[in-house]
């Protein structure tokens, strides 16, 4: 049984990086299945730390990105929004260039909160970071949504 609430459309997905840090940093949506969603994102200048190296930060913003994406399509939008509450990295081999690769799979979807474990990996399929990402599911009228 899938868990999205319907099948992501990732055309919309990638078209709402527009002017945002995942447009800045190449962030793209790429696929989902039935219980996971994955990006990319460029390891570039754009990403790197001052020694050439992917940054850590720049992970996390991917790692964030994706999994509170991933939330949005799990709830009613009608209702909800979604905002990161928490997020954990750790950076286990750096990458210099290409794409790094991120999977999300739940690891809880409850009413209030949702949980990602969030897999980043190079071009060569070996993993660069593991993260953990949860994600507060708020009701409409308690702030956010503008776009």
């Amino acid at each position: 049984m899938s868990l999205w609430r319907q099948p992501p459309n990732l055309d919309d997905i990638n078209a709402s990086q527009r002017n945002t840090i995942g447009e800045l940093l190449d962030i793209r949506f790429e696929s989902f299945d039935e219980q996971s969603m994955t990006a990319s994102m460029a390891v570039d200048t754009r990403t790197h730390q001052p020694f050439g190296l992917l940054h850590g930060g720049a992970s996390v913003v991917l790692a964030e990105s994706l999994g509170s994406t991933a939330s949005y399509q799990c709830i009613d939008p009608e209702k909800f929004f979604c905002v990161g509450l928490e997020v954990n990295a750790n950076h286990l081999r750096g990458l210099r260039s290409g794409r790094v690769t991120a999977v999300a799979k739940p690891v809880h979807l409850g009413r209030t909160t949702h949980v990602w474990d969030i897999r980043l990996s190079g071009d060569d399929g070996k993993p660069s970071c593991i993260s953990r990402l949860t994600v507060a599911i708020v009701p409409l009228g308690s702030q956010p949504p503008k776009r």
